[in-house]
């Protein structure tokens, strides 16, 4: 098996990650509940275009295989998703520290996420696992909120 390559996000890798949200183990979201809430192919896309949205994606043998977007505003980390093969070899842990390192380039020393709280969940220990603590509030959408605060001396 060729290696993991992370590169980038491009605004024309928007529909094979759209495909992938749609099959992730837990937490799978379809295109058409994304276009309920306001995420389409061109809306993302545009995001990417804009700068608005920077992220990395994996990919094995050109295929993107996992991805992970942040808010260049906010600083909010918006997804991280792989397809099921890729669970448990680090790849989502190495797209989460890229975009990290994008954000806090960007000047962020304080980022944040939902995150299912139930402890049954593979995200909720693995957030937890790589610093990110609960800040006791919950979204809109019924997750936890966690927060990543960077090192002084990291920023």
């Amino acid at each position: 098996m060729s290696a993991i390559l992370y590169r980038a996000a491009r605004p024309e890798d928007v529909p094979a990650c759209v495909v992938i949200r749609g099959q992730t183990r837990e937490n799978a979201i379809s295109e058409a509940r994304l276009n309920e809430v306001g995420i389409t192919r061109e809306s993302w896309a545009q995001s990417v275009r804009a700068d608005e949205l920077p992220g990395v994606v994996a990919e094995r043998d050109g295929r993107i295989v996992g991805y992970c977007f942040g808010d260049a505003a906010s600083g909010e980390i918006v997804v991280l998703a792989l397809l099921p093969d890729f669970e448990g070899i680090g790849v989502g842990k190495a797209l989460l520290a890229r975009v990290m390192a994008i954000l806090r380039d960007a000047g962020h020393r304080r980022l944040f996420l939902g995150c299912n709280s139930d402890p049954a969940v593979r995200s909720h220990g693995f957030y937890r696992y790589l610093g990110w603590a609960s800040t006791g509030q919950v979204d809109k959408y019924g997750d936890e909120m966690l927060e990543y605060v960077f090192p002084a001396a990291a920023v």
